[in-house]
């Protein structure tokens, strides 16, 4: 039985595309080695590398994952070496010639199974709703690799729920390049409130999470459905890249500041308690200190709860490439972004402080080494956002829901404890 080790870079989209994958080889029999095995224990046959080719620094890990795989190919460790993805998608003609090592080149694959091999610890997945993207931002270049949006039909997203849940997943997590433009292409409008609701109803699934959203034209009813129900969490990933009108019309957003910050103050007043998570960018064309102040003042009116941040990052054939000149110097770039972030680390620490004394229901994703429960709340999405640990005797808990009482905050984490268990240290 053949041996193969897929490995996956990027994003959650592409885990995805990953765990489909592994799925359609484990029904031809192949044996999957997880990813965490070394290729120096001999133990895997063949590499498969779903690369990420969104942005320079993502690119370079992919070609690091594909060297180092060539390599243990060339000692005999490998017999195989196989790429697919985003960056080969984007650079099928330049890449073969470039690594002729590697025994075969694919670009974006999708497959159509509704099962999967999750990588995900076993209680929770993502749910891909779409395929593509029809923006046109100035700095990403998915549109080009991706191809245009293309929803998956409704029926198809709740059977694989079904199947989900009854696998044991407890929470979904909703993704694709742009949440809020499913349904357009099949049903003619936008229908992501109404495939929330759906998801909600199935037996099993108790959270519901929604990531990378639009603000251009977002629908107001998923916010009602989000409102009305507690499997919905109160809690929506949706990166608005910057406040200013004339970096975000050379971005092609869409939208205007003051559109920008009344969908904010929209979103906090539909939804009580609603947890904002953005991404902004720093450094694009036409970004000059007056700009770049207007986001730092757009922060601080905000609070957003969590806040990531890129330095611009010029990617060859997006309109930004062939229209902007890349002009802020990389040094001034830093000197923004590390202004934002330490704005950032006030609020996010404000915020978790403020949470001292209150109580979560949880869902345990871990234990660490030492015993300690490794926790999320609804207000918490894994892999991007901090963690609620508490400390607790039983080893069996995970991928179940308990409840806990915040005693300690930092700026990323949370310590909790579970109410009338006796403390160790007292």
């Amino acid at each position: 039985m053949k041996r193969i080790q897929v490995v996956t870079m990027g994003c959650s989209k592409n885990r995805v595309d990953s765990e489909h994958l592994m799925r359609v080889l484990q029904e031809r029999g192949y044996e999957l080695v997880p990813e965490s095995v070394d290729l120096a224990s001999g133990g895997v046959d063949e590499v498969i590398i779903n690369t990420c080719g969104f942005i320079q620094d993502a690119k370079e890990e992919s070609i690091n994952a594909i060297l180092e795989a060539v390599e243990a190919k060339q000692a005999g460790l490998v017999q195989k070496v196989s790429v697919f993805g985003c960056l080969s998608q984007r650079y099928r003609s330049e890449l073969p010639p470039e690594i002729p090592e590697v025994d075969e080149w694919n670009g974006v694959l999708t497959f159509d199974t509704l099962g999967r091999v999750l990588t995900t610890p076993k209680h929770y997945a993502y749910l891909k709703i779409a395929e593509g993207c029809d923006r046109s931002c100035s700095y990403c270049a998915i549109p080009m690799i991706r191809g245009p949006h293309v929803s998956v039909p409704m029926e198809q997203l709740v059977a694989e729920a079904k199947l989900l849940a009854a696998q044991g997943v407890r929470e979904l997590i909703v993704i694709a390049q742009d949440t809020t433009y499913y349904g357009l292409d099949l049903y003619g409008k936008r229908m992501l409130g109404t495939l929330l609701a759906q998801l909600a109803a199935i037996d099993g699934i108790e959270w519901i999470r929604l990531h990378y959203s639009y603000p251009a034209g977002f629908p107001e009813d998923v916010l009602r459905v989000m409102a009305e129900n507690p499997k919905i969490c109160p809690y929506i990933d949706i990166p608005l890249q910057h406040s200013a009108d004339k970096v975000l019309s050379m971005m092609r957003r869409g939208v205007t500041g003051r559109e920008t910050r009344d969908l904010v103050s929209r979103m906090r007043r539909m939804v009580p308690g609603v947890v904002l998570r953005t991404t902004l960018i720093v450094g694009h064309p036409g970004e000059g200190e007056a700009e770049f102040e207007d986001l730092l003042d757009f922060v601080r009116e905000c609070r957003f709860e969590r806040l990531g941040a890129f330095q611009y990052s010029e990617e060859e054939g997006t309109y930004g490439a062939i229209h902007y000149k890349d002009d802020i110097p990389a040094e001034v770039k830093q000197e923004r972004y590390d202004r934002l972030m330490e704005l950032q680390s006030g609020i996010s620490l404000a915020y978790n402080q403020s949470r001292v004394g209150t109580r979560a229901r949880v869902l345990v994703d871990s234990v660490s080494a030492d015993g300690i429960l490794v926790c999320r709340s609804q207000t918490e999405s894994p892999e991007v956002d901090g963690e609620i640990l508490v400390k607790s005797d039983a080893k069996d808990l995970v991928g179940q829901f308990i409840d806990v009482k915040i005693s300690g905050a930092d700026e990323y984490d949370l310590i909790a404890e579970i109410p009338g268990q006796a403390r160790n240290d007292e």
